[in-house]
């Protein structure tokens, strides 16, 4: 399957203020792929895989911009998470006997 392309148009003085500051439009595409994929990760839109694949990044390079930006990679619910440490210590009690 091949590539599709989304484009967004920015005014020309804030581009140009982007580019007086260094960001050239190739940075640019490059930093909002990133942020998109930090928020469709953050949300549960993509899965970590696929989030790394649209922000361009190794997956374990996601990972790090996603812990450089406060997002954690595993975010369980409370309630999965108390089912969870009941599985543990059902099976700590199975493993005693």
């Amino acid at each position: 399957m091949g590539n599709v392309q989304a484009v967004i148009d920015l005014p020309e003085q804030l581009y140009l203020s982007l580019s007086a500051s260094g960001l050239t439009k190739e940075r640019i595409a490059s930093e909002s792929r990133k942020l998109l994929a930090l928020k469709c990760f953050r949300e549960r839109v993509l899965s970590l895989g696929r989030s790394a694949e649209l922000s361009g990044l190794s997956k374990w390079d996601f990972i790090q911009f996603l812990s450089d930006n406060n997002v954690p990679v595993v975010d369980h619910e409370e309630e999965e998470l108390a089912r969870e440490f009941e599985t543990a210590e059902r099976l700590g009690e199975r493993l005693k006997k």
